[in-house]
């Protein structure tokens, strides 16, 4: 699970980059990682790469508190509604899978014939409160699994790594926090387990009144991490657009992430919910906070952003959702049959343009990092 993240808010030697503001306030150090970070930026000229991701995941009231017994996974026989997509496309998905999905047939089967056939690449995703060893309390804050101490999310990473050997025959190399909670050790943690890939970081987002993490400062270009610096951040894509969007980033008067993030949290503030903010900065063209997914944005939604951040000089896109909108009633974000066309057709939307107008290259994360890799690219330092 994600915290949601409709427009409005969430429901519950090598070049290198700063954190935009002062370091006392840093996202980076927040979450214990380095204000500075090496780029990992694919040459001038390349052709925009986009990256599907899918949180596998299982099922339970989004509005809700988090249980230890929501662990259905029904949606996953639903998942071939959107592979027969991604096929058609020549995209190869990757599912960053969690404990329940992993360690029932009626999650793991589903999906163990797609990567059996090359058609996907497994991940690990951890949700905290459904993954042994039950030490924590269940609360907001420990459902970012960053927050854990660093021995028990340790033991709830390995409880996943293993289900999903078991599974799929194999490790993972790839990850995504639950929650999108990183936390002072998981990169170590990452690095020691033999992860190469890791997507847990979702700019510009904020989600420290529930306990988690500021990505408010982040930007979404790729990064290098870990001693050696050959492990591959990748944030997801999600960006402020509109004329107020291009204001100064620094860390003034406006708060964290600057004008636009200190615009767009005095939009949503409760008390000012009588002006519908929100709504009239972004039809108005000043101001809009857009993710590329197809969860709460349309077609419209994704191709302004990639427009604008292709103006940015971004060349790298993760294209991300939940298993569970593939089942009518799992989710917000798809209630009906009709939901789930229109939803689906989002894909196929994003994808004839990303793929067709924009001639761009769809890779999966380990081909990125292979990439990124070869010499006269963005080679780790």
């Amino acid at each position: 699970m994600a915290p949601s993240v409709a427009r409005n808010g969430p429901r519950h030697g090598a070049k290198t980059a700063t954190h935009e503001g002062s370091a006392t306030s840093s996202p980076a150090a927040a979450a214990g990682m380095p204000q500075q970070r090496p780029l990992a930026l694919l040459p001038d000229g390349h052709r925009p790469v986009l990256i599907v991701l899918i949180d596998a995941e299982e099922e339970f009231d989004w509005d809700g508190g988090f249980r230890r017994e929501h662990t259905g996974v029904s949606a996953m026989a639903h998942v071939h509604r959107a592979q027969e997509i991604f096929d058609a496309y020549g995209i190869v998905p990757t599912y960053v899978v969690d404990f329940p999905v992993a360690s029932q047939r009626q999650g793991s089967e589903p999906l163990a014939e797609i990567a059996a056939s090359g058609r996907a690449v497994i991940g690990a995703h951890l949700h905290p409160w459904v993954t042994p060893p039950f030490d924590e309390e269940v609360c907001p804050r420990n459902s970012f699994p960053g927050n854990l101490p660093r021995e028990l999310e340790a033991a709830k990473l390995a409880s996943t790594i293993s289900a999903i050997e078991r599974a799929f025959g194999a490790p993972p190399r790839v990850y995504q926090a639950g929650r999108y909670g990183l936390g002072p050790h998981t990169h170590a943690l990452l690095e020691s387990l033999g992860f190469e890939v890791d997507f847990s970081i979702c700019p510009p987002f904020d989600y420290t009144a529930e306990g988690g993490p500021d990505y408010s400062r982040w930007t979404t270009d790729p990064y290098w991490f870990g001693a050696e610096r050959r492990l591959l951040g990748i944030p997801l894509t999600g960006g402020y657009t509109g004329l107020l969007s291009r204001a100064p980033r620094g860390g003034g008067s406006s708060g964290a992430g600057g004008l636009p993030h200190g615009l767009h949290t005095w939009a949503n503030r409760r008390g000012n919910a009588w002006a519908r903010l929100p709504g009239l900065l972004s039809r108005t063209g000043l101001l809009d906070r857009l993710r590329l997914t197809p969860e709460g944005f349309d077609a419209g939604d994704h191709r302004r952003l990639v427009q604008e951040l292709l103006a940015r000089g971004r060349r790298t896109f993760v294209f991300s959702f939940h298993t569970p909108s593939l089942k009518p009633g799992c989710t917000p974000y798809v209630r009906s049959e009709a939901e789930l066309a229109e939803f689906l057709d989002r894909f196929r939307r994003c994808f004839d343009f990303f793929l067709g107008e924009l001639d761009g290259l769809a890779l999966t994360p380990l081909q990125l990092r292979e990439r990124l890799l070869a010499p006269g690219t963005g080679a780790a330092a």
